[in-house]
């Protein structure tokens, strides 16, 4: 205990209770330290509207964030061990969390700090949330191989189904859709019908476990990510899912476990793109298409990033193991960026703040 405490410590040191005020360090000099969001690992970052942010980690708390003005707006206690995922419903303030404690608990922003909801019936750590478009379904998948489909407002599971081996990473309901798709352990991707809750597509298998995935606003394509080591298997790979099973490109160059992939919200007439992150403590953009990496964001010492939040086309939300919450800004700029981590291509990519 002697060891975490003087870890904890030393992050209350480097991190400012104050709003606002800088580190001493004069390599962070240009990032904003603002009062920590959580104390350990962050597993999981999303977006409750375009000022608030949700995340969860280690502390098993479920902390919804405002990142713009730097403060802490609530914190949810419910869970009895790390919380590994959290989703919000788009327009709403519901938030889902799921956790070790093999239950996912639905919270409500405006009504008070006590979880609303319960959906307990996997029997390992749940790594799996979707919701439906319409908000009335929620889509569960776990390490006990079980993909579940529950009714929200009730909180009853309608649908199970049990696959061995499909050790589920993560969930993905694709937009207007009755589809869902979700990674696996088993190196498999997955599409499911969620009107009859079968499986109705499967991806070829790739050579690494499939960590993480995310479908493109339009539903058109799916990007997944692969851990490994050493350079070998962190890539992500852009599939067309219009094509199921058709890989489009590659998007090569972590040496670690590539643990997140989304793909950013666009402007009109920008280049369409994907970021990664990855446990060698990297950011990286990409063309969607091209796959060319449009720059790199190195933050030595985050440990693992883990996931990631686009909020609009140039502010994204990473999560790390080491250094809390960090806000990203990227510019399309040829001045080289200032701030905390080591920068390269042809983007700016910087980090502007820190909780």
């Amino acid at each position: 205990m002697g060891k975490l405490q003087s870890k904890f410590r030393k992050r209350s040191e480097l991190y400012r209770a104050s709003q606002g005020e800088k580190a001493d360090n004069a390599f962070d000099s240009q990032v904003v330290q603002y009062e920590p969001a959580h104390h350990g690992s962050i597993n999981t970052v999303t977006n409750l509207s375009p000022d608030l942010c949700v995340s969860g980690g280690t502390d098993q708390a479920v902390v919804v964030y405002d990142w713009k003005q730097g403060r802490m707006c609530q914190s949810f206690q419910g869970h009895n061990r790390e919380v590994t995922k959290a989703i919000c419903y788009p327009g709403s303030t519901w938030i889902f969390s799921a956790s070790r404690d093999k239950t996912v608990l639905m919270w409500d922003l405006n009504q008070g700090d006590e979880h609303i909801q319960e959906f307990c019936g996997h029997e390992l750590v749940v790594n799996g949330l979707a919701i439906s478009p319409d908000g009335r379904k929620l889509c569960t998948g776990s390490r006990d191989n079980w993909m579940c489909l529950w009714d929200i407002e009730s909180a009853k599971c309608e649908q199970r189904q049990n696959i061995s081996r499909n050790l589920v990473t993560h969930v993905c309901w694709v937009p207007a859709s009755s589809s869902v798709v979700q990674t696996s352990e088993d190196k498999t991707i997955r599409v499911w019908d969620s009107r009859t809750w079968q499986v109705t597509n499967t991806f070829p298998a790739k050579q690494y476990i499939q960590t993480h995935c995310d479908v493109s606003p339009n539903g058109h394509y799916l990007v997944s990510s692969s851990n490994g080591f050493g350079g070998q298997g962190c890539e992500a790979t852009l599939w067309d899912l219009r094509q199921p099973g058709c890989k489009v490109v590659e998007y090569r160059g972590h040496l670690q476990t590539t643990a997140c992939c989304m793909f950013l919200p666009m402007t009109p007439g920008d280049t369409v793109r994907v970021a990664t992150s990855s446990h060698d403590s990297s950011v990286k953009i990409w063309d969607q298409n091209t796959a060319v990496c449009l720059g790199t964001l190195a933050l030595d010492g985050a440990g693992p990033l883990v996931s990631l939040a686009p909020s609009d086309s140039t502010n994204l939300l990473c999560a790390s193991f080491n250094n809390g919450l960090h806000h990203i800004q990227l510019d399309q700029g040829s001045h080289q960026a200032q701030g905390s981590g080591a920068v390269s291509g042809g983007l700016d990519i910087k980090v502007v703040a820190r909780f």
